[in-house]
């Protein structure tokens, strides 16, 4: 929804207010952007998933069990890491466990599951039309 031309008159007033009051975090704020943040998550996670290799490679090497169980679970912290910034820069957002994807429902809806065929064989031996 656009904004009114008053609320856009008020908007440029507080802007201009806020350069007036503070012009250094009013360029800091202007110029971040949030995916800029998120590809930075990107190429730490990077970097260390490259280091929990180096580890695990290094506890298979010297034949140290824990520098590369450590070194596993820095790779695999790191994948999730990368992955909720990757999900975030693609525009993905976190993920809505609650509610199942809209082709989840349709297949559903399509072919019944083992429960549905299971009640109704219930109903119709209830009803008495199968014996």
């Amino acid at each position: 929804m656009p904004l009114s031309e008053h609320e856009q008159r008020m908007l440029a007033q507080i802007e201009q207010a806020l350069y007036a009051e503070d012009p250094k975090f009013a360029n800091t704020v202007r110029q971040t952007n949030p995916q800029v943040h998120y590809k930075r998550w990107i190429i730490k996670a990077s970097i260390g998933f490259v280091v929990g290799v180096c580890l695990l490679m290094a506890g298979v090497i010297v034949q140290q069990p824990a520098i590369g169980a450590i070194g596993f679970i820095v790779m695999l912290a790191c994948t999730l890491w990368g992955l909720s910034g990757w999900r975030r820069v693609s525009g993905g957002g976190p993920v809505d466990a609650g509610t199942p994807a809209p082709q989840t429902k349709q297949r559903r809806q399509q072919r019944p599951g083992m429960m549905n065929r299971f009640e109704e064989r219930w109903r119709r031996r209830q009803e008495g039309g199968d014996h």
